[in-house]
């Protein structure tokens, strides 16, 4: 989740310099072309359902395609500092997904993580909004209510990803859910994605970000990926999902440090709830 909220951050300046559907296409492109020896089933795993086929398709296109899709747009629109305050609503919202079609229980603790999530949230909607100090990154702020927006459906997106990804990880491994889901975020955003690249002047990116790009591609598509369905296998969807406050921390922290925006005194009151949260949902139960 860290990394996650990295490359959201990051991605500032790719969506400066590439078309957002093209970036998207060019993500899944180099991540498929760095994974294909994934997609061999494994002789220990049984073939895939329909009803394993369609999760798939899912987790990918709303986890992987719609995600990618509304938070390109979204920071391409609004701070990355912005895009950690919503992003810091996923906690919750994976919670209430879990409980609603896994029917995981919520315990007292975890019911805590997620009220300083939340409270976090507050926090940071309330904070004054601060320049950035950075000109090209404010110029880019253009229409801060719809980036907003969209980066809100990235949010519910997200929750999506976590709650289907559970289910995946009882049928399929890590690595190939990893390139599978790929496989059908680079599908679903060929046509739009070739299009754009017919009417792209590539010789005008710069090599700095070109490999920007590339350090994108695997993490959004390959590390993170691996790293997430690893970790669910053994940890229940709500409570995975107080994890991903590391994304909102990361971003607004990537936004700070390498994008020249600034944190106030409530935001960081609110990253410290944040990882309060953290603290609450992963501290060892007491045994008997």
């Amino acid at each position: 989740m860290s990394l996650v909220g990295s490359y959201v951050a990051l991605s500032k300046p790719l969506v400066v310099a590439f078309p957002v559907l093209l970036l998207a296409w060019l993500r899944f492109g180099i991540a498929a072309a760095a994974m294909p020896h994934w997609l061999r089933r494994p002789a220990d795993e049984a073939p895939m359902t329909a009803r394993t086929r369609g999760l798939v398709f899912l987790e990918s296109f709303l986890g992987n395609f719609l995600f990618s899709i509304c938070m390109l747009f979204g920071v391409s629109m609004t701070s990355a500092v912005s895009a950690g305050v919503i992003m810091a609503s996923i906690p919750a919202v994976v919670a209430l997904g879990s409980w609603v079609f896994l029917r995981e229980r919520i315990t007292l603790r975890i019911g805590l993580a997620i009220a300083c999530a939340a409270f976090g949230i507050g926090l940071l909607a309330l904070a004054p909004a601060h320049a950035s100090a950075n000109p090209q990154a404010a110029a880019s702020a253009s229409m801060p209510w719809l980036g907003d927006l969209l980066v809100f459906f990235a949010v519910l997106c997200e929750a999506a990803y976590a709650v289907i990804g559970k289910s995946l990880t009882g049928r399929l491994g890590p690595k190939r859910i990893s390139s599978l889901i790929n496989l059908w975020g680079f599908v679903l955003s060929t046509p739009l994605g070739v299009w754009f690249a017919l009417h792209f002047d590539f010789g005008a990116v710069s090599f700095g970000m070109w490999g920007l790009l590339v350090a994108y591609a695997l993490a959004a598509s390959i590390w993170t990926v691996w790293l997430w369905m690893t970790g669910l296998k053994g940890v229940p969807a709500s409570q995975a999902g107080v994890f991903t406050v590391m994304l909102p921390v990361s971003a607004a922290l990537v936004g700070v440090l390498v994008l020249g925006e600034r944190l106030s005194t409530p935001q960081l009151l609110a990253f410290a709830f944040a990882l309060l949260g953290v603290v609450l949902a992963t501290w060892p139960a007491r045994r008997r």
